[in-house]
């Protein structure tokens, strides 16, 4: 006998092989179940499975009700052939009249479903019989045989026929009674063949019924299917045109049920992705799509402060714009600054800059801020040279189309300063503000056409001024800054950069996407 340790260590191989059993019979009916199965398919499939069940089950009550009726006609009609069997023998079996009782069996034999009939004495003696029937003495037949009333009893037999065939027969069987005294016993054999044929026909006439009733149902099944999952389909086109970024999909078909305000309210939901991504699309032209992005993703977190952050901060203006716009017709100045404007936000794009606001003929753009950016000294610095050298292209063109050339002075500054909404809850303003903010703003203004200045603090940076080639300018006073501020002014970055800052200007003044 196996000791308890072995015992449990059997039950516990025996448990973790039905675990493993289980986990792979699920995999292999999950493998083979189609990834996607059509809900007009799920829907003929149940109506089809409900209509096919009701019929079957239709069926059976229809063919065992009919059995049964059959069958109480049989045994009706058995007792009463039996009955008056039984009362046209008494007297002859009283009277031992064995050639009159041949007559009485014999006249039964007119009745095609008849097999045989047999009179016996009380004592269970064969007076006469004609026809098949059951063998075996009566007293027998009686302990085999089922009481259906009326002092009758059924049997039933299988008779015997050519080539070795048998067929069902029930035999019906009654005392002979004279005066209350059991004279002897009537039987009476039926085949049946006719109730068994009946009953093959109803089967089959229902199985029939039932066939084609499934098939109708298939039909229908597929057709209802398919017209209840229409509008779920198009409701599945219409959620990927909207994923895709197509908010003016829309669904056409109205209908008044439950799908239809369903299509209603997922129409309206469309129009307001719609008006959403308007919105979006507007607010990220009047502010930078770093900053609407940030604001859009935190719409609850919205509020008037800023934090203290790492950055680097870019004036650039145009020289002598007040006079050139006095000379110029107003469309041609609108124009101008567009253009300009247009340049300068693309090659923002480039650095990663953020167009703080237009002042103006002025542009104010900021690195490092809202979005981290730890090269945000010198992205600041190789956007003001890509922005001077861009002016003297364009310059080019317009002194060729006979207009006036166009100079930008640019003021380059960095360090800690603050950024957030800045206002008032009514009407705020994301930006930056703070010294080194309103130092590069000063710095601008003391440059000179087509001059990009900077501190000597931000030029002996360690990992700027390796990058860069300027050249001391001087040191100048400055509102508000009692000490003179040493600055530079940067001429160029260093070759190893030019090569690349070459090749996207030529992009840009191409038309292409350098991004």
């Amino acid at each position: 006998m196996d000791s308890p340790s072995t015992q449990r260590s059997i039950i516990h191989r025996i448990k973790r092989w039905r675990v493993r059993s289980g986990f792979r019979l699920r995999r292999f009916v999950h493998d083979r179940l189609p990834e996607y199965f059509p809900i007009a398919y799920k829907l003929s499939l149940i109506i089809t499975l409900l209509i096919s069940g009701g019929m079957i089950m239709l069926g059976l009550v229809i063919v065992t009700n009919q059995t049964e009726l059959l069958r109480g006609q049989m045994d009706e009609f058995g007792q009463t052939m039996v009955n008056q069997v039984a009362e046209s023998s008494k007297e002859l079996v009283l009277s031992d009249d064995t050639l009159s009782l041949m007559v009485v069996i014999s006249n039964l034999g007119t009745n095609e479903n008849v097999l045989g009939a047999s009179i016996y004495s009380d004592n269970g003696e064969v007076l006469a019989s004609s026809g098949a029937n059951p063998s075996g003495d009566i007293i027998n037949l009686y302990g085999k045989s089922t009481h259906i009333g009326n002092n009758s009893y059924s049997v039933a037999w299988q008779s015997s026929r050519d080539a070795g065939t048998y067929t069902s027969a029930l035999a019906f069987i009654t005392p002979i009674r004279f005066q209350g005294v059991i004279a002897g016993h009537a039987l009476v054999s039926f085949s049946e063949q006719a109730l068994n044929e009946s009953i093959q026909h109803t089967i089959s006439a229902i199985a029939a019924a039932t066939i084609l009733m499934i098939i109708l149902g298939i039909i229908i099944a597929f057709i209802m299917g398919d017209r209840l999952s229409r509008p779920i389909h198009q409701l599945m086109d219409a959620s990927k045109a909207i994923g895709s970024g197509n908010y003016g999909y829309r669904i056409q078909e109205r209908r008044n049920d439950e799908i239809g305000y369903l299509t209603s309210a997922f129409n309206d939901m469309a129009k307001g992705l719609l008006e959403k991504s308007q919105v979006e699309n507007a607010f990220s032209r009047y502010v930078s799509p770093n900053v609407a992005k940030q604001i859009l993703s935190n719409l609850d977190s919205v509020h008037l402060g800023g934090k203290h952050m790492e950055g680097s901060v870019l004036f650039a203006d145009i020289v002598g714009f007040t006079s050139m716009s006095e000379k110029l017709p107003p469309d041609e100045v609108a124009d101008l600054l567009n253009e300009y404007f247009s340049y300068i936000s693309i090659v923002c794009q480039l650095y990663r800059g953020t167009i703080d606001k237009y002042m103006g003929d002025c542009a104010m753009i900021v690195f490092g801020i809202p979005d981290n950016d730890e090269e945000h000294k010198f992205n600041a610095i190789a956007c003001a040279v890509m922005i001077q050298r861009l002016v003297e292209t364009l310059n080019a063109r317009r002194i060729r189309d006979g207009k006036y050339p166009i100079h930008f002075r640019i003021g380059v500054n960095s360090g800690v300063m603050l950024a957030g909404n800045m206002g008032s809850p009514e009407r705020m303003q994301y930006t930056v503000v703070g010294e080194a903010v309103n130092l590069a703003s000063r710095l601008h203004t003391v440059a000179e056409k087509g001059q990009i200045i900077i501190t000597e603090p931000f030029y002996k940076d360690s990992d700027i001024n390796w990058r860069l080639l300027a050249q001391k300018h001087k040191s100048i006073h400055l509102r508000g800054i009692a000490e003179p501020v040493s600055t530079y002014i940067v001429n160029d970055i260093t070759q190893t950069y030019r090569t690349t800052m070459d090749a996207q200007l030529r992009e840009i003044l191409s038309g292409k996407s350098v991004a």
